[in-house]
């Protein structure tokens, strides 16, 4: 039988400054091909490259993943500051419109972190380029030396580092049937005002934004602020999620 595919977005790098490549990270690959059996496609995070329409006729679901570069501020009506680059437009380009295509069209989305933010600002939000920086809220990016540089060993970068409360009886409390679990934290970019077609799920302890989905989805449609795609072959927190989008991947794979 063949695989569903899984459709990765890419992220716009440049190799010995010299070479423009299209990237993503292997743990999202592995994520995919390990818990939910599917076969994950990289596609180029460049509107010049890639069409939305074709690739939406090729894959069963999308994975918007984490990434370096910030959603630009244009997105949602803010100066951007050359404090908070790098930013991505080509990705920005691709994933905003791409939401929408999905949510329209029911083709199972999941984001995790940078994918998380665009789903929000793709649904009428804003963010917040360092969350830290508001008041009341703590410090989400990665673990850092006291030399400033980022701890070598990713088990303690992706160690889990605080609570998040869902929604009573919301999606995830259902998926999870419980309404706390514990989380890593890898980011500074979050979100400000929750989109008005995006409905919140989950709160840090902060009062962070970490868990969301599209108001008017027909399927799955689900995002988090965390990198669920670290450990989820063995972490039951993440695995729960990705088992959750294979079986939405699936069943829309079917109707199709």
């Amino acid at each position: 039988m063949v695989k569903p595919v899984i459709g990765v977005v890419g992220n716009t790098f440049r190799v010995e400054d010299r070479f423009t490549v299209q990237m993503a990270g292997q743990n999202n690959l592995e994520a995919l091909a390990d818990v939910t059996g599917t076969l994950p496609l990289i596609f180029a995070g460049n509107p010049r490259i890639t069409d939305i329409a074709d690739l939406l006729a090729v894959v069963d679901g999308v994975l918007l993943t984490g990434a370096r570069a910030n959603v630009h501020p244009e997105n949602f009506g803010i100066e951007p500051d050359p404090r908070h680059e790098p930013y991505d437009q080509d990705r920005d380009a691709v994933a905003l419109p791409l939401i929408e295509a999905c949510v329209e069209k029911g083709v199972p989305l999941f984001g995790i972190c940078r994918g998380f933010q665009e789903m929000n600002v793709a649904g009428g939000g804003t963010l917040h380029p360092e969350i830290r920086d508001l008041p009341g809220r703590m410090n989400h990016r990665m673990p850092r030396l006291e030399s400033g540089e980022i701890h070598p060993d990713p088990e303690v970068v992706f160690a889990d580092r605080h609570d998040v409360r869902l929604v009573p009886d919301g999606v995830f409390a259902r998926l999870y049937g419980r309404d706390v679990i514990r989380v890593n934290s890898l980011h500074g970019q979050g979100v400000l005002d929750l989109g008005d077609r995006i409905i919140c799920e989950g709160v840090a302890e902060d009062g962070t934004t970490e868990a969301i989905r599209f108001k008017e989805a027909p399927g799955f449609a689900l995002g988090v602020q965390w990198h669920a795609e670290y450990d989820p072959q063995r972490n039951p927190v993440n695995q729960v999620l990705f088992q959750a989008f294979g079986e939405a991947v699936e069943r829309y794979r079917r109707a199709r």
